[in-house]
């Protein structure tokens, strides 16, 4: 089989979300952008929903429509981008809530939807998405109407930045006093503890065994075949641009995987792939299907390396390329094989 398996383990993604709800003092969203951070979305969703998680968040309506046929009737969906031109039927239809991010946003959203559910996004910091505090008397006249008040952060990774502190402060100063329910904290705000849950928190990444959360079980592993080896003289060359020059008498292995299945061309020459306990470097640039690898330490001819898994996480992964998991999780291919256990 000339594709790669993307093996993820279902128990350990339920249970990475029991034990972040299990951390949080009110209610655990799950958020499932990105094609379920590159899981795939049904996948990820139903099992998260019979974890517990009644509240998810997506980037786009379009996401949210694919997530309702996923779920059903039942769970709440929240999107993120808010209420966009072309959004209105797949808003309705599927009974999507927009979390609005400008004063734009909320006229467009009473004309278009009058009545349909709603929350508001506030920028108390990120400068990204959200109602700026300038914006904010005129548009608090909604919060009453709103099914949520949220805000996101831009350091939660660390705990120790004083943008925290300062996006907290400035969260509670735009919503205290309103009953409305809110949310500040994804899963770095978690972590941080109870001042920044509020009524909902919404991890992502950490249910996906990324970090900050470093308690997570790791839910995938990538294992990529071998489709040839080959022994090189010293002076031989390895791939594209001759980047690798061999030093000695090499085997290399010729890999079914390349950066048109996720795998970033940062890695070439930097990432480490795996033959049980054996470390098997790069060797040279990662091309678009293929990946070549030095096997000479492996004591049998490897039919399969994993570039992800008990000897590498995704950040580490992430960190030989100078990137973090995000992209390499949500970047993952879809000629991968699934198998789910």
């Amino acid at each position: 089989m000339a594709s790669g398996t993307l093996h993820i383990d279902r128990a350990a993604l339920a249970a990475n979300y029991m034990t972040l709800a299990a951390r949080s003092t009110g209610a655990t969203a799950a958020v499932v952008k990105a094609d379920g951070y590159g899981l795939g979305v049904e996948l990820a969703a139903q099992t998260l929903a019979k974890a517990g998680a009644q509240q998810f968040f997506v980037a786009t309506a379009e996401e949210g429509v694919t997530l309702r046929a996923a779920l059903g009737p039942s769970p709440e969906i929240n999107i993120f981008s808010g209420h966009m031109d072309g959004d209105t039927a797949h808003l309705k239809d599927a009974a999507l809530t927009p979390m609005l991010n400008s004063p734009e946003q909320i006229v467009h959203h009473q004309a278009a939807l009058p009545g349909h559910a709603y929350g508001l996004q506030l920028d108390t910091g990120m400068s990204r998405l959200g109602l700026q505090p300038a914006d904010w008397p005129e548009a608090r006249a909604h919060a009453a109407a709103a099914t949520l008040l949220m805000s996101h952060l831009a350091c939660a990774d660390d705990p120790s930045h004083p943008q925290n502190a300062s996006q907290l402060a400035a969260f509670r100063d735009m919503t205290d006093g309103l009953a409305t329910p809110k949310s500040l904290a994804a899963t770095g705000g978690t972590l941080l503890g109870r001042d920044y849950h509020f009524d909902l928190t919404r991890p992502g990444i950490g249910l996906y065994g990324g970090s900050p959360f470093t308690q997570a079980r790791p839910v995938i592993r990538l294992s990529l075949p071998v489709i040839q080896i080959r022994e090189i003289a010293p002076g031989s060359t390895v791939g594209y641009s001759a980047t690798y020059i061999a030093k000695t008498p090499r085997k290399i292995a010729t890999l079914s995987a390349g950066y048109a299945d996720g795998l970033i061309r940062a890695l070439s020459g930097k990432a480490t792939l795996w033959h049980g306990d054996t470390p098997c470097p790069l060797a040279g640039r990662v091309s678009m299907d293929l990946l070549t690898v030095d096997v000479t330490d492996c004591t049998e001819p490897p039919e399969a390396l994993d570039i992800i898994g008990p000897h590498q996480s995704i950040d580490q992964l992430a960190e030989a390329a100078g990137t973090i998991g995000y992209e390499i999780l949500t970047s993952l291919g879809a000629r991968y094989r699934r198998e789910v256990q």
